[in-house]
């Protein structure tokens, strides 16, 4: 049971010793600890920091990114409608050129068709010019007394002249 019982001389020692432990540790210990905990806390704010820094980075750099994809799609829309007005616009003219070409022909087979029917008409006064000629030249050729035989002579011509 004396080991329970501590002597005055052993509780000195063993404060000069906690004294000196503690005075040592506070010396040359507790120092660099705490110089490591205060670094080590600075290195975890500047991380927090640097954190909340790109946080706020990565934000802007998504509105920007959201605003030059909204300004594409824009772009995109303006380039479609003027390629469709540009498409319009070609076939709109290809129709009116279509059209006035067409209208060109219509007038030119008009023309043509005026012409032949022009060149028909004079073909058909010449030979009836030619047949009365003929007829006339035949009629004067032969002396005819009485006038009933001048139109029956006619007659027979006109039939030849329909048979020819």
């Amino acid at each position: 049971m004396e080991l329970l019982k501590p002597e005055l001389g052993l509780i000195i020692w063993t404060t000069i010793i906690l004294l000196s432990l503690i005075f040592i540790l506070t010396k040359f210990a507790w120092k660099p600890i705490l110089k490591g905990l205060n670094d080590r806390e600075k290195t975890i704010a500047e991380a927090l920091n640097t954190a909340e820094k790109t946080k706020l980075e990565m934000a802007a750099m998504k509105s920007q990114h959201e605003a030059l994809l909204n300004e594409a799609r824009q772009e995109r829309s303006l380039i479609l409608k003027e390629a469709k007005d540009m498409k319009d616009a070609i076939i709109g003219e290809a129709r009116d050129k279509a059209k006035s070409e067409g209208a060109k022909m219509i007038e030119e087979a008009k023309r043509e068709i005026d012409n032949q029917k022009m060149a028909a008409i004079i073909e058909v006064k010449n030979a009836a010019g030619n047949l009365v000629l003929e007829v006339s030249e035949k009629i004067l050729r032969r002396e005819l007394n009485s006038k009933d035989e001048q139109v029956k002579y006619i007659n027979t011509l006109i039939e030849q002249s329909k048979l020819n």
